[in-house]
């Protein structure tokens, strides 16, 4: 073997195992980089994906809550007390007020109408012209009438006695 080749064979073998071990190196290398971002970016992802988990259950929880207690009881509280509270005041007061209104008004009218117009001109067209009319007529006519048949008999009697 020739001293020039076997340096040669030296230096190709040399480079070779420099480039192998470089090449594994890199390798190596940009493997743990690799591994280490994914591992960097999976517990980075892991960690927003549970903080987003944890986040969206505590906001569906609150929304859950805020819905089942503050809504529901407001409005359970503001139609059960309010409205309903409301309502019946309205009712009681408005019924009250309608019955206090139609007895004192129409009811009081319509009796006080009744009883001052058509009663009232009833029994005073009644006794005035009815019973008057009838009293006048039996006192003029039948009074009357029967008064001069005695007086009519009694002269009668009178002028047959002598």
């Amino acid at each position: 073997m020739l001293p020039g080749y076997k340096h040669t064979y030296k230096h190709t073998c040399m480079h070779v195992c420099i480039l192998r071990y470089m090449h594994t190196y890199r390798h190596t290398y940009v493997y743990n980089i690799v591994a280490r971002t994914h591992a960097h970016t999976y517990t980075h992802t892991h960690t927003y994906v549970c903080t987003y988990k944890h986040t969206c259950i505590h906001i569906h929880t609150y929304i859950h809550t805020y819905i089942h207690t503050y809504i529901h009881t407001y409005i359970h509280t503001y139609i059960h007390t309010y409205i309903h509270t409301y309502i019946h005041a309205i009712m009681h007061a408005c019924m009250h007020t309608y019955i206090h209104t139609y007895i004192h008004t129409y009811i009081h009218t319509y009796i006080h109408t009744y009883i001052h117009t058509y009663i009232h001109t009833y029994i005073h067209t009644y006794i005035h012209t009815y019973i008057h009319t009838y009293i006048h007529t039996y006192i003029n006519t039948y009074i009357h009438t029967y008064q001069r048949q005695t007086l009519i008999s009694t002269y009668d009697f009178i002028f047959t006695i002598h």
